[in-house]
């Protein structure tokens, strides 16, 4: 498979055996949807189940795969219903796995400036915190929005919800994070 094809005609191949067309599609969409879940949830090793998980029901669903939307919409989708029945599920605070980065990058022989360090540490933390604040709804849309470059409307067809309603979580996550990070 040509590394040209459309992710529709990939995950089309994919249903009929061609498993480097599923290779492909992965290292198109695993950075990005690996982030998505990391960014989008307060633990880490549950967000790597999920990811997983969600590469597993591509996997399961390929041969009733069709392309009525883009490839990214349907493997947002994906992702979307895991979330949902993870935040009906479970809550779990944040764990302190960016400030043992930050340690670790302070103790290191050949470390940048610490003040440095401590800076991007501190950006960091306060984005994570301001993202963790929004509401479940308009975190996903800001995530699928600036992780995905997905658009209003294919962030509407994601999470089943209509256009205005997906602009909406958009807008209100955006102020909600710039009044957060504001010095």
């Amino acid at each position: 498979m040509p590394e040209t094809d459309s992710d529709e005609t990939l995950m089309a191949a994919y249903a009929r055996g061609d498993s480097r067309a599923f290779e492909t599609l992965y290292r198109r969409h695993n950075g990005m949807l690996y982030r998505y879940f990391v960014r989008g949830m307060k633990d880490r090793a549950q967000a790597e189940e999920l990811y997983q998980e969600c590469w597993s029901r591509v996997i399961v669903a390929r041969e009733r795969y069709r392309p009525d939307a883009k490839f990214t919409t349907y493997l947002m989708q994906i992702a979307h219903n895991l979330l949902i029945d993870h935040y009906r599920r479970d809550r779990h605070t944040l764990g302190g796995e960016a400030g043992q980065h930050a340690l670790d990058a302070l103790s290191a022989p050949d470390s940048e400036a610490p003040e440095r360090v401590l800076s991007d540490f501190e950006q960091a933390r306060r984005m994570e915190r301001a993202l963790q604040e929004l509401p479940d709804d308009q975190r996903e849309a800001f995530l699928m929005r600036v992780e995905t470059e997905m658009g209003v409307e294919e962030i509407a067809a994601a999470t089943g919800v209509g256009h205005e309603t997906a602009k909406s979580r958009l807008r209100y996550a955006f102020a909600k994070l710039r009044a957060s990070l504001r010095p």
